[in-house]
């Protein structure tokens, strides 16, 4: 029988989709005095994978990606996206968002993303909140499954995700 062990803590990542860089900043902002420090901050990048925004938040969106200094264990996942979700209504607008945020971990061989929304790949983890492993890791890269979000699958962004990684083996190394 194999012995249940805790497992060790993983990197704590944010996605930001948004339209206006201040509301970028001001999440950051808020998420930092929740979460601490950032170690990681990707460049803006456009965001034109998908349409599915821009009723929300209009055309000509932009994206972004923060990893935390401080690990986490995996389980409070389901906590943070709470929390990231309670941040974008706080920065909406008559009603609107100006900012979904995403939140995630990364480990060394995975990229979990948090989501409120069920499907056949997600496991539901508590309070509405839904884990989908969205990349793997493998040959020195991140590779995406047929469910991965277009954005997800692309070079840049496992660029991104691979030196979120490199910063997440100094530190448990």
């Amino acid at each position: 029988m194999g012995k249940a062990e805790r497992h060790q803590p993983v990197k704590l990542i944010t996605g930001f989709i948004f339209k206006e860089e201040p509301i970028l900043k001001q999440a950051k902002i808020i998420l930092k005095n929740k979460f601490g420090v950032i170690d990681y901050e990707s460049p803006v990048l456009e965001f034109t994978h998908t349409d599915y925004y821009e009723k929300e938040f209009g055309a000509y969106l932009k994206r972004a990606f923060v990893s935390f200094k401080k690990l986490i264990p995996p389980e409070s996942i389901s906590r943070i996206k709470i929390i990231t979700n309670r941040i974008e209504e706080r920065l909406s607008h008559h009603g609107r968002r100006m900012v979904n945020i995403d939140p995630g971990y990364l480990d060394l061989s995975k990229l979990v993303l948090a989501t409120t929304k069920d499907y056949s790949h997600r496991i539901y983890l508590s309070e509405g909140i839904y884990a989908e492993v969205t990349l793997y890791y493998r040959d020195k890269g991140f590779k995406p499954f047929a469910w991965t979000y277009p954005d997800y699958k692309t070079a840049e962004y496992a660029t991104i995700f691979n030196q979120i990684r490199q910063i997440y083996y100094e530190q448990i190394r």
